[in-house]
């Protein structure tokens, strides 16, 4: 976190601890006030769980990711509990014309993908929680490719993360915005009509104490993050009334699955 992010938290004392809890300033309500209008014109809400989101303190939330739209859906839902979220987001989009701008000036962390600054947005989330504020993660990494939209199998970096501060990992599901917007869609893209509902529901912390005080192999990230992602999968069950497949869609051996397809059939 930058000096100057520091300085917008304000603290206060609970229980003889200190605690802290990051003030919503200029930026991010300039950013509501352009992003909420059209939102509340051409969605319905159903909002749930908002009292599992804690009021003080730094915590992560692990969403599921089905749509371009989604982050503006759970940014209004969390930014509508006075918790405002910083997202972990493509460096690429902080050169954008202003959404950079505005990306920079409300803290969102950068994230730069297989390069020496990787580790930088591992140690600002890291600082972020450490300094009472919330990070929010995709574990699935991108939109999912799961065919029924199922989260699919995580990664591990809200789980690393998580065990290394050992603030509350907060689960979410939702649903509704890849209604509006579907992933992928090369044709009709857009589908704002009938007007869709936008669904998000916060679950418990997920219980991760059994992880703690022991190394971070890759193997316990994975069970961690697996934890993680089956808490976020039982709120969608919930939220969609059905049940998610025994096991998650796993992109990356999906892909190696085409490209041997794909060899054997060159070799025809």
């Amino acid at each position: 976190m930058t000096p100057g992010h520091r300085a917008k938290a304000r603290s206060s004392t609970r229980k003889g601890i200190r605690v802290f809890r990051r003030k919503i300033g200029f930026w991010y309500r300039l950013a509501a006030a352009i992003a909420k209008p059209p939102l509340l014109v051409l969605f319905k809400r159903d909002w749930r769980g908002m009292e599992h989101i804690p009021a003080e303190g730094g915590f992560i939330t692990a969403v599921n990711h089905n749509s371009y739209l989604d982050p503006l859906s759970y940014a209004h839902y969390q930014y509508n509990t006075g918790r405002v979220p910083r997202f972990l987001a493509k460096a690429g989009l902080f050169s954008a014309p202003f959404v950079g701008v505005v990306f920079r000036r409300t803290g969102q962390i950068p994230v730069y993908r297989e390069s020496t600054d990787a580790m930088d947005a591992f140690r600002t989330a890291v600082d972020a929680i450490e300094h009472g504020e919330c990070v929010v993660f995709y574990p699935e990494g991108t939109i999912t490719r799961d065919p029924e939209m199922w989260p699919m199998a995580g990664k591990t970096g809200a789980a690393r993360i998580a065990l290394r501060t050992r603030a509350p990992v907060i689960p979410v599901a939702q649903w509704g915005a890849n209604l509006a917007m579907p992933p992928y869609a090369r044709v009709n893209r857009f589908r704002l009509f009938p007007r869709k509902t936008l669904i998000v529901q916060a679950g418990p912390p997920v219980d991760l104490s059994r992880f703690y005080d022991r190394e971070p192999t890759p193997e316990l990230l994975r069970e961690a993050t697996e934890a993680i992602m089956a808490e976020i999968t039982a709120l969608l069950e919930d939220v969609r009334g059905e049940k998610a497949p025994p096991e998650p869609y796993d992109n990356r051996s999906a892909r190696a699955e085409q490209r041997r397809k794909a060899a054997g059939e060159g070799m025809l």
